[in-house]
């Protein structure tokens, strides 16, 4: 592959996105990302707390899902778990996920629906652990028993959801499909639950996507504008014939 092809590619694949981020920060700064900073600042902060002797209890009270726990506990807990880094891993690399992908959602697609797409995919990989466990652990789908007891926190499911959700919104499918693969092979590699939660998360945001897709569809035939909150405008192109972005604004809320 040439330089000249591979800038070709990466023009075509990145820049309508790269044009929409850098706009929104040189216009705003910090103030285009206001959802992404909270959301950097908390996960800094329970990092902080669940570290600490004092801390650890409460953090686990609001933070903490398992799927041994009742289910109502969980969905209640799970709007925070996102924030709740993982214990064992390094969290500065929850931080940095989080102000990329958080703030190039936020900034392409709207804090609505950045909110939207990261609670569907981190409850999916949340309802998935259940699914699997009753399930057990003879089926490729399955998970076993002691995975019950396993804590389920932190952004990755919700990261790895909308990074697939803003490619897909982007026609950056040369990308999308490398989270995909990638995400695939951890599973491979590792076999644990946060790999296949990151799948189910992928399953539930592609599912958003076609939905999206058919009510933009049956909107255009029909005149009437799609009631499905993550569907693209009926008859706006993802990308003007030039490849700059179209119909969607860099910055909403």
């Amino acid at each position: 592959m040439t330089v000249t092809t591979a800038l070709r590619f990466a023009r075509r694949e990145w820049g309508p996105l790269y044009a929409d981020v850098r706009t929104a920060l040189v216009a705003r700064t910090w103030r285009a990302v206001p959802l992404t900073l909270v959301a950097v600042a908390l996960t800094a902060l329970f990092q902080a707390v669940q570290h600490q002797s004092w801390g650890h209890g409460p953090v686990h009270d609001i933070g903490f899902v398992r799927a041994e726990d009742p289910l109502w506990l969980s969905l209640l807990r799970t709007p925070l778990s996102l924030f709740v880094p993982a214990l064992d891993l390094p969290v500065w690399g929850a931080l940095a996920q989080v102000l990329l992908v958080f703030g190039v959602a936020e900034i392409c697609v709207g804090r609505a629906r950045t909110l939207m797409v990261a609670y569907v995919a981190t409850l999916a990989g949340t309802l998935y652990a259940r699914a699997g466990i009753a399930l057990g652990p003879g089926g490729p789908l399955g998970l076993p028993a002691s995975d019950a007891q396993v804590v389920d926190t932190g952004p990755s499911a919700a990261v790895v959801g909308l990074a697939v959700y803003v490619c897909r919104r982007y026609g950056a499918y040369w990308t999308g499909g490398l989270v995909v693969v990638a995400m695939v092979v951890e599973v491979f590699v590792k076999n644990n639950l946060a790999g296949k939660e990151h799948l189910a998360a992928i399953a539930a945001v592609l599912v958003l996507c076609a939905l999206a897709h058919f009510s933009s569809r049956v909107g255009a035939r029909s005149g009437v504008p799609s009631a499905v909150p993550f569907a693209v405008p009926s008859g706006v192109p993802s990308r003007t014939p030039s490849g700059a972005r179209s119909g969607v604004p860099p910055i909403t809320s």
